[in-house]
């Protein structure tokens, strides 16, 4: 922040009392985001920032969507037509763009999801969705590794369900500590993943290869 910048006025906003589920309209985000940009020492109104607030609340909208959608509702549609297929099914490097819960900034990397049939299907891009349902929220790594695993768990009912995240955290690559180039793997492993040895080795070559 720039030292010299005039006090905030948070009355300028103008928000409004909201109740805890209480969403605010595009007029009150768009005055948020003024004051963001007072307080990191720029002028809201000077011309290559006049556009900035309704910018900023469009992109949040397309950043935070996941919250207006139900990833189980998502998985519905199956297919039992498997002709006994009951091998691991797998999708490799699904990008993952979210946004750290505690800085708001970029979590970006890509999750690898497996399962293994019962006695039906779904989609690959049923499965692709799901993941940017969770990712498309404030999120911390490990909770969005289980959220993905456990949903796909309950709604398939298959043998079992493998996930894992690899991705870089820009609150600490770009602020803080400031490590560039340090990742994060968390993994979920429900079912004969976790119980089988074989067919976790399995998983995990799979996603190395």
């Amino acid at each position: 922040m720039n030292a010299t910048s005039q006090p905030v006025d948070l009355a300028e906003t103008n928000l409004s009392t909201l109740d805890e589920d209480g969403t605010p309209d595009i007029k009150e985000v768009e005055a948020a985001v003024r004051v963001l940009i007072r307080w990191a020492g720029d002028n809201p109104r000077r011309e290559g920032l006049l556009d900035t607030p309704s910018r900023v609340a469009r992109s949040y909208r397309e950043f935070f969507g996941g919250y207006d959608a139900d990833p189980s509702l998502i998985l519905e549609r199956t297919f039992e037509e498997t002709s006994g297929y009951d091998e691991m099914v797998l999708l490799k490097d699904i990008r993952i763009e979210s946004h750290c819960e505690h800085h708001m900034v970029p979590i970006v990397g890509v999750a690898h999801i497996a399962y293994l049939p019962r006695n039906r299907v779904v989609g690959i891009s049923k499965i692709a969705r799901v993941v940017d349902v969770f990712a498309k929220r404030l999120q911390i790594q490990e909770r969005m590794t289980t959220d993905i695993a456990d949903v796909l768990q309950n709604v398939l009912d298959p043998l079992g369900v493998a996930v894992m995240i690899r991705a870089e955290h820009h609150c600490m690559t770009t602020r803080g500590v400031q490590k560039p180039g340090v990742g994060m793997v968390t993994t979920r492993l429900l079912g004969r993943f976790r119980s089988d040895p074989e067919t976790r080795r399995e998983f995990l070559s799979a996603v190395e290869s």
